[in-house]
């Protein structure tokens, strides 16, 4: 391509926003742009090599160009800028600049960049694993025992939601009378005398799902697969006893706290900042709340001090866990969520042969009825 004669350009100089007309030429090396301000007795160069694009140009017939200089910021770019109206000058610009398009870095920055992601995803981290968790367990502490209710109360309702099969809206809490009186009976056996900041709210969801948990609040629920599942209502008041273990020592309130935190969290980062969110974590957590070994532990040994105390048979936890971890391929849901061991069950045994008088802790009648209370 010939070298294209000289023209007129629009020139900024970067330092105020004034048009400047020159005249721009190759040069006779062919390596550069040659451009002469008027009034201006030498030509300035632009070597080829240094001229960068300027993306973005609203007009497809003009080209924009800037170029590259060692700056104090991280693109290396100067502030003047040359805008050219001619087809021909811009053909040849575009065919003979070999690095029109190269995106230009200060040395260094790659590892800069690098180092300050890095330094991020560790404050991140140390946020997310260490802050957080300390923050909800110092606001779970300090939170009134009539506002955990009402939280409980909304994180039950969310996983009754969660429960509900396609979308389908029914209400899942059983409500067969005598079922119900059942369930009370062996409630109140067990919790007789104990010392709760509220009471226990304990109902049954219509769901086959083989599980149990407490949400906030004093909030039990028991599900109609347990239920199923269960062979003696003494496996059931054992693991009702673990579950108000959790309770006393307000492990959901601590759970959905470190989970609402978490989801806080992502949803500053996410950018949803909607209530409703971080109550669907709560919920989800609390049903399927994998406690820490120590709370775990601690809620074995409230759960057979509550049965001795109550003289319901405390073999009854240590046979419905065997049972279930007999049974299938797969681990049931209330194994998979709250982890047995052979051990567990074996000390359950051992806190059984030593404890004296025991009582049934329903008729056989008041277990029948518990077994259809969703059938009423």
């Amino acid at each position: 391509m010939s070298a294209p004669a000289p023209v007129e350009a629009v020139f900024f100089d970067g330092h105020s926003a004034r048009r400047h007309m020159l005249r721009v030429r190759p040069t006779d090396d062919g390596a550069g742009l040659a451009l002469l301000a008027e009034g201006a007795e030498a030509e300035v160069v632009w070597p080829l090599s240094h001229v960068r694009r300027l993306p973005g140009e609203a007009d497809r017939g003009m080209l924009t160009l800037t170029l590259h200089h060692d700056t104090g910021d991280e693109t290396p770019r100067d502030p003047a800028r040359l805008v050219l109206g001619d087809a021909q000058m811009i053909a040849w610009v575009l065919a003979y600049a070999p690095a029109l398009d190269r995106r230009d870095l200060r040395r260094g920055t790659a590892r800069r960049v690098v180092t300050r992601l890095a330094a991020a995803a560790a404050a991140f981290c140390v946020l997310f694993f260490v802050l957080l968790p300390r923050l909800a367990l110092f606001l779970a502490d300090r939170i009134p025992p009539e506002t955990e209710v009402v939280l409980g109360q909304s994180v039950k309702q969310q996983i009754e939601w969660l429960l509900t099969v396609d979308g389908e809206q029914r209400a899942l809490t059983c409500t067969g009378a005598e079922g119900a009186e059942a369930l009370a009976i062996m409630r109140d056996r067990l919790t007789i005398g104990l010392d709760l900041p509220y009471p226990v709210d304990l109902v049954v969801f219509d769901h086959a799902m083989v599980n149990a948990f407490a949400a906030p609040g004093g909030h039990v629920v028991i599900l109609r697969g347990l239920l199923d599942e269960a062979e003696t209502p003494e496996e059931v008041a054992g693991v009702l006893a673990h579950e108000l273990g959790h309770v006393a020592a307000r492990d959901p309130l601590r759970a959905a706290m470190r989970s609402a935190g978490t989801a806080g969290l992502l949803s500053i980062v996410l950018g949803d900042f909607t209530g409703a969110a971080l109550i669907a974590v709560m919920g989800e957590h609390v049903m399927n709340a994998a406690y820490s070994r120590e709370a775990e532990t601690a809620a074995d040994g409230f759960a057979h001090d509550l049965l001795r105390t109550a003289q319901v048979d405390i073999a009854g936890l240590a046979d419905f866990f065997d049972r279930l971890d007999r049974d299938g391929t797969g681990l049931p849901e209330y194994i998979a969520t709250h982890p047995q061991t052979a051990g567990r069950a074996d000390a359950a045994r051992g806190e059984a042969s030593d404890q004296g008088v025991t009582r049934p802790v329903l008729s056989g009648a008041e277990w029948m009825a518990l077994r259809s209370i969703c059938e009423g």
